[in-house]
């Protein structure tokens, strides 16, 4: 249940904190004075998408906490998929920057605000007047059937194995588009197949055969530069080693003189060696290479062959020449193996149709037997809202395909009026009756709830006496299992609660605030009588007022 909530530079709320107990509560207030805002603070915290001008204060940080009580068996295993530390309290943080970047955290740990929602959404329920409208949408109406006959389990076990069958339904509508694919598409593919494998491309044979064409085609330059290279260095009257030899008679009669002049000699016989190898590889190089016409030739088809076929397939890259033959040996591959591949999807999508329908029999069994005790208890409390022949009746029908939600669709049917069948509630509700009728449903769906926290946003308008006295008195006891709070205007919900909260406008600020306390005994007393009396206090206001808050405690 939620326990804390504090507030801070969000709308009209400068500070705020409020504590909560468990049970119902109320809180009420002037219209305009921050109720809204409220709830608005309570699902920024709890993860909704919310504008990012609700900065009071536009230089400093909006900031949002709620601690809430939890069951920790219920709640393990979302805190053990989120690497979460799990304690017997939780503790939900949002911020807002000045810059409007947005931090979410659970218990300190840092996470995306969809992580923050998904846990939310298991905390709280805000339901507001217009949430009524959701009863006349068929999902939302399977959900609450599916809440009421404890199916949470059950249906996340169905929904795995539902994905799972439509991939597998899709890969096999694939294999058969493929089967049926023209046979010249194939022969097309083997075709290019065929050609690229007869090419029989080597690795990183499109540069080796690039260099050797540019070598056979300057031909005549590199036997010249060869011929010239040896002649400087070695075959020529003044070449660099007969220079050399002269060099070093020179020094070696300079050393006479020059005692230090010996050691050039060693330097000099080095760089002969180094020369003489380099004439005798250059000398090797002359003779090993060859210049016909008949290898320029090979080399060239050879060449214009690849070029061809980079051309041809599109590609400017060598490896992505390769990389086409192989994914066409791979299609051609699939394709011949096709029969085989579709009898084998056929297989594992019949028995994933079989595991899947075992588990929608089991949903629509158990949706079956809790609907004729949700429509005798939804109709009991409805009767008692002022509908005293209100009917309630549920309408499970089988669908022959297969949903996210099994093969049910549920309707919910309804008649306000004796001798008057059920009808679709879409058609034959009004708005006033949506709204009780929600809270029926409610009630009696808080039986089975995983929500902890049910909060009511002005769930009443629209009613007034008797009938605003039984919802006080429904809310009331849903507060004997839940922790219930209900934003009301209507005297008889708000004396019915255990804890009251006042919302009210703090005007002696420079700015207009919102603040928000619990109000004693007395001050109950005075607000009720404000209530009942349309802002007035009149001693029999204050005497209607106790009257009415002994009879509900």
């Amino acid at each position: 249940m939620l326990k804390h909530l504090s507030i801070s530079n969000y709308a009209l709320i400068d500070s705020l904190s409020i504590s909560f107990d468990d049970g119902f509560s109320v809180i009420t207030g002037e219209t305009g004075a921050g109720k809204s805002i409220l709830l608005g603070a309570l699902g920024f915290v709890l993860g909704e998408r919310t504008d990012t001008s609700i900065m009071l204060d536009e230089t400093k940080k909006c900031l949002v906490e709620a601690t809430f009580a939890i069951d920790n068996d219920r709640f393990k295993t979302f805190f053990d998929e989120n690497d979460l530390d799990l304690d017997e309290e939780v503790i939900l943080r949002r911020e807002l920057s000045p810059t409007k970047k947005s931090r979410a955290f659970i218990n300190d740990t840092p996470v995306t605000v969809q992580q923050l929602k998904e846990l939310g959404n298991q905390l709280v329920d805000i339901h507001s007047q217009h949430d009524s409208l959701l009863l006349t949408n068929a999902d939302f109406q399977l959900e609450i059937i599916d809440n009421a006959a404890d199916n949470n389990a059950l249906l996340t076990e169905y929904q795995s194995v539902f994905h799972k069958f439509v991939t597998l339904r899709n890969e096999l509508k694939s294999l058969r588009e493929m089967a049926q694919k023209n046979v010249a598409e194939n022969d097309f593919l083997t075709f290019q197949l065929d050609e690229l494998v007869k090419a029989d491309l080597q690795d990183g044979e499109y540069e080796e055969v690039g260099q050797r064409l540019e070598l056979l085609e300057n031909a005549e330059e590199v036997k010249t530069l060869l011929a010239q290279s040896l002649n400087t260095l070695s075959e020529s009257e003044y070449s660099i080693l007969n220079q050399l030899n002269d060099l070093k008679s020179n020094v070696d009669h300079l050393k006479k003189y020059i005692p230090q002049a010996e050691q050039y000699l060693e330097r000099i016989d080095s760089a002969k060696i180094e020369l003489k190898d380099i004439a005798h590889d250059l000398d090797n190089l002359q003779d090993s290479t060859q210049f016909d016409a008949d290898s320029l030739n090979e080399i060239q088809e050879r060449f214009d062959l690849i070029q061809r076929l980079m051309m041809k397939h599109h590609v400017s890259d060598y490896a992505e020449l390769l990389a086409i033959r192989e994914d066409l040996r791979h299609k051609v591959g699939a394709f011949a193996n096709i029969d085989e591949e579709i009898a084998k999807k056929e297989q594992e999508v019949k028995s994933c149709e079989k595991e899947l329908t075992k588990l929608a029999d089991n949903l629509s069994d158990k949706r079956k037997k809790i609907k004729v005790s949700f429509e005798k208890s939804v109709t009991e409390i409805i009767r008692q809202l002022k509908m005293p022949h209100g009917v309630f009746e549920i309408e499970i029908s089988e669908s022959p395909d297969f949903s996210v939600s099994g093969k049910d669709k549920a309707r919910f049917m309804f008649s306000a009026n004796k001798g008057i069948a059920p009808d679709d509630m879409s058609r034959v509700a009004s708005g006033g009756e949506l709204s009780r009728l929600m809270l029926a449903i409610k009630a009696v769906a808080a039986e089975n709830s995983y929500i902890p926290t049910l909060i009511f946003d002005e769930i009443d308008t629209g009613v007034s006496g008797e009938v605003a006295s039984k919802l006080g008195d429904i809310m009331q006891q849903m507060g004997e299992s839940l922790q219930i709070v209900s934003i009301t205007h209507l005297p008889q919900i708000a004396s019915k609660a255990k804890n009251h909260f006042f919302v009210y406008k703090d005007e002696n600020a420079q700015k207009t605030r919102s603040c928000i306390r619990q109000l004693s005994h007395n001050e109950r007393v005075t607000e009720i009588a404000k209530m009942l009396s349309n802002d007035k206090i009149t001693p029999e206001a204050i005497k209607a007022a106790e009257v009415i808050l002994d009879a509900s405690h």
